[in-house]
């Protein structure tokens, strides 16, 4: 997988002054670090989600033990 460095960044944001101009530019910064922190907080939410389900079924698995080794 290739990696992204400073250079390569340096040379995205100065394509994207000269394009958006530098009086929109941020505007346009703070719209896209609001859309990656939406994405965060989502998979953040969707990793919880699947942890919990995990401990669900680890609870359930124990129940059962429980009750078979009980009788």
């Amino acid at each position: 997988m290739p990696t992204i460095g400073w250079f390569e960044i340096l040379i995205v944001v100065a394509i994207a002054i000269v394009v958006l101009g530098p009086k929109d530019f941020p505007i346009m910064l703070k719209k896209v670090g609001s859309w990656i922190g939406t994405a965060k907080r989502y998979v953040n939410n969707v990793q919880n989600e699947v942890s919990n389900i995990n401990i669900d079924e680890n609870d359930i698995k124990e129940e059962k033990e429980k009750k078979n080794n009980d009788q």
